[in-house]
């Protein structure tokens, strides 16, 4: 078989590959949305909803919270296990808080919020995915030590841009609203 030739080998194995690579994801998506109805069955949400009530008349601290929690949750796990399993438990306690925005604007807000979150996460040790993605392609003389202190300034600008993605929610939903007109 040569380079930059498609052949009847290549094409088959690209599709096994394909196809379990596949099946992994709605296994993982499956199993997420069972855990999550059966979390929610067994009075779970109300159970979060209450831990989170204790902070009700701050809504900053109950954001400032479960973004943390984002946070060290995207150290050791992938986005879909976290927008599969935690966002369908904290949304709900999200928009039930007062941000002067109406409940859509609110969970608009949080998911761009969120999304910035989680990028930031993956960026950071001890299991920062984009870091040995980068170690798998970089040269052998580029050690994950240098990698580690290479990115501070783009976890630096990574909070800069979460921190006014939640100061600037104007701005932040300025682009959904238009799209939504």
């Amino acid at each position: 078989m040569r380079s930059g030739k498609l052949g009847w080998g290549t094409l088959s194995t690209a599709l096994r590959d394909t196809t379990k690579t596949t099946a992994m994801i709605i296994f993982v998506m499956i199993g997420a949305t069972v855990f999550s109805v059966i979390f929610r069955k067994l009075g779970g949400s109300d159970m979060i909803e209450d831990a989170f009530a204790v902070h009700e008349g701050n809504p900053c601290l109950v954001l400032a919270m479960i973004m943390g929690l984002v946070f060290v949750l995207g150290f050791f796990l992938e986005w879909v296990e976290i927008t599969l399993v935690v966002v369908p438990i904290v949304a709900p306690v999200v928009a039930g808080l007062d941000f002067g925005m109406d409940k859509d604007h609110t969970l608009t807000w949080f998911a761009i919020a969120l999304s910035v979150n989680l990028q930031t996460s993956f960026l950071t040790p001890p299991f920062g995915y984009a870091l040995f993605y980068l170690r798998g392609i970089a040269p052998p003389e580029v050690t994950i030590g240098t990698i580690y202190k290479g990115i501070i300034p783009f976890v630096i600008l990574q909070v800069l841009a979460l921190v006014s993605v939640i100061a600037f929610t104007a701005l932040t939903l300025w682009l959904p609203n238009y799209l939504s007109n």
